[in-house]
């Protein structure tokens, strides 16, 4: 029973000696990473036992080689210890930096979709009062000259217009956002696609005084569901048009790189600044400085968003298993989109 007190106090002022060493070098790693804490506590615990298990073992009076035999195995169970602690540290600290990044991602949805309140309330606030003053109007018979209630009857269309859009617009993030879309996905023929919205986008480049450029041949085939494709061809369009001054160009490219086909909208609106490049395909962005649009004019077709065009064609890109990105270029921007070839 002695011998084993003694044995146990041996192992113990051993251990001790380690520890306080060991506690002055976590005072160092502080402020370090969490792997740098765990790979020190490790260290600490294990060069503790080493010790005891040394001091115990000399204060045993045992051969040389049989110390030697204990040092060694000591020795190895040591560095497995470490190896297998470091490598579940770092499996510790990469899940760390992970919940960071998904807290950093919740923040920034939150604040995104808080954003997206305030814009969706103004951009729907502002048109219904003027629907309201203009149905008081004719119902109290304040406008009754036959050329201003057409024109107060056109004007309400219109508004009544640019809130179905929003709308509608709400309803395609919603479902994005949501993971609910899942595009029939078939061989789509990208010329067509492009054809159509230029088409649907004339109207506004006309009253805007904006040329919009595409060659007539060169068009691949992709890989995508044809609504959806359209509209984020329109969207990436109209964008483009909306923040173009007038007599500037938009044109339009597409082409083929090994597996991926790629279409790409420029435009001639001054460019974006840096600042705010990675946040354009953010939700209820709609940028600053370089990028705010012009005032339309009286005849203007197109949808003075709610910020969410962008958002829109980032979601839909990504759910063809694609991938959209933005950069400036001389006199303006450009705006690609990659996606699956056929």
């Amino acid at each position: 029973m002695n011998e084993l007190l003694v044995i146990g106090l041996y192992a113990l002022l051993a251990g001790a000696v380690v520890g306080a060493l060991g506690v002055g070098a976590l005072r160092l790693v502080r402020h370090r990473s969490i792997l740098a804490h765990i790979a020190a506590l490790l260290a600490v615990t294990i060069a503790s036992v080493t010790a005891g298990v040394t001091a115990v073992a000399q204060a045993m009076f045992l051969s040389a080689h049989d110390l030697q035999v204990v040092l060694v195995t000591v020795a190895a169970s040591a560095a497995l210890s470490l190896a297998v602690g470091v490598a579940f540290a770092r499996r510790l600290a990469q899940a760390a930096v992970w919940a960071d990044q998904a807290r950093q991602r919740e923040r920034q949805l939150e604040a995104g979709r808080r954003e997206l309140v305030a814009w969706v309330s103004h951009d729907l606030r502002t048109p219904l009062a003027g629907l309201r003053a203009m149905a008081e109007a004719l119902e109290d018979r304040v406008v009754d000259e036959p050329a201003a209630v057409a024109e107060y009857h056109r004007r309400i269309r219109v508004e009544t217009d640019r809130m179905t859009r929003l709308v509608d617009d709400l309803f395609e993030l919603s479902r994005i956002t949501a993971g609910a879309l899942r595009p029939a996905l078939s061989p789509v023929p990208l010329g067509d696609v492009v054809s159509d919205a230029i088409a649907a986008t004339a109207p506004l480049a006309a009253d805007r005084r904006v040329r919009v450029l595409a060659p007539e041949t060169g068009w691949p085939t992709v890989r995508a569901a044809e609504a959806e494709l359209a509209r984020v061809v329109t969207n990436l369009l109209v964008n483009s048009v909306r923040y173009t001054p007038p007599d500037g160009t938009v044109r339009i490219d597409a082409g083929r790189d090994d597996d991926d086909a790629w279409l790409a909208v420029s435009d001639t609106c001054g460019g974006i600044p840096e600042a705010d490049l990675p946040r354009v395909f953010d939700v209820a962005f709609r940028g600053t400085r370089a990028r705010t649009p012009a005032p339309a004019g009286a005849g203007e077709a197109a949808p003075a968003g709610g910020g969410l065009g962008l958002a829109i064609v980032r979601g839909l890109v990504e759910a063809h298993g694609g991938r959209v990105h933005a950069h400036n270029v001389t006199g303006g921007c450009r705006f690609v989109v990659r996606l699956p070839a056929v």
